[in-house]
């Protein structure tokens, strides 16, 4: 159901406050550009610093802008199994595909916690789950036969955006769970050996930028195009390391605004590029030959 390039989507800030003309313009340019869905309010979108009015209005805008044509899927997880349900209930009502369910993060639950918190989340609501697996960012790592245990229990789950970055972990997964579950890149320079692996497509950050460009290297892979494929992902990993030079989604708000998408804006504790970082995402981009206002 989810295959494809999602967008991992930025929440655009002007001032303190979300941006919903620049939010406009990027999700039309999402859409024209070919993209497969977008994902609001992610570890991109800076979920952890939005308020739960934000979270949800933010979502309802982004199910009406993109009108039904390409699939939503919330970010709508949390630590709190309780958030997790609120905000999944919130995000169905609004009419979004799917939601994005990330590791509970601080917590550190056992893997029967994660199953269990899973679990839950996914009976509260009717529509598709996708799970988030990024050790990294939670301090917690789902392991592929908790996520077997996982399937069995609960017919909704029905994808894995994947980020431990251990390509053993990913083909076991796989091996384990084979059609049953949708593998989708979290991480935007390991997607053409994911694709290798068994992988259906990517959650990208970098589609925030170039869609389309993401988007041609997975359409390559699926039709065989394997050469061309490979040549389109390495033109495109020098960009992608220079992106995430500091943490995400630092490297792509610079990169936005020096496209003329939208203001740099973070929101503490992320602050702008470093000047040398930016000097550095600068050249990749031209040299990629991305157009800089």
């Amino acid at each position: 159901m989810f295959e494809g390039v999602y967008t991992a989507l930025i929440t655009p800030f002007r001032n303190g406050t979300i941006d919903y003309d620049a939010l406009e313009k990027v999700v039309a340019m999402q859409i024209d550009r070919g993209i497969d869905g977008i994902v609001p309010m992610g570890t991109t979108g800076e979920s952890p610093t939005v308020s739960f009015e934000e979270h949800k209005e933010f979502i309802q805008r982004v199910v009406k802008l993109v009108n039904k044509k390409v699939k939503v899927i919330a970010g709508t997880g949390a630590n709190s199994t309780e958030e997790a349900i609120w905000l999944s209930r919130v995000a169905e009502e609004a009419g979004v595909d799917g939601v994005l369910q990330v590791n509970p993060y601080y917590n550190k639950p056992s893997q029967r916690g994660l199953i269990a918190h899973f679990e839950s989340v996914a009976k509260s609501i009717r529509i598709p789950v996708v799970l988030y697996n990024h050790p990294g960012r939670t301090g917690i790592n789902f392991l592929p036969a908790s996520v077997k245990e996982l399937c069995t229990r609960a017919e909704n789950v029905v994808a894995m955006k994947e980020a431990s970055g251990d390509i053993n972990q990913m083909m076991e997964l796989h091996e384990l769970c084979g059609d049953r579950l949708v593998l989708l890149s979290g991480d935007d320079g390991n997607l053409l050996p994911f694709m290798a692996i068994g992988g259906r497509g990517i959650i990208s950050v970098i589609s925030n930028l170039l869609p389309a460009e993401v988007k041609k290297i997975v359409t390559l892979w699926n039709g065989g195009k394997t050469a061309e494929a490979k040549k389109e992902f390495y033109r495109l990993l020098p960009l992608s390391r220079a992106m995430f030079l500091e943490t995400n989604p630092v490297g792509i708000k610079a990169a936005m605004a020096m496209a003329g998408m939208c203001s740099e804006d973070l929101r503490l504790p992320l602050v702008p590029l470093s000047d040398d970082n930016r000097a550095k995402l600068r050249k990749a981009l031209l040299d990629y030959g991305v157009k800089l206002s």
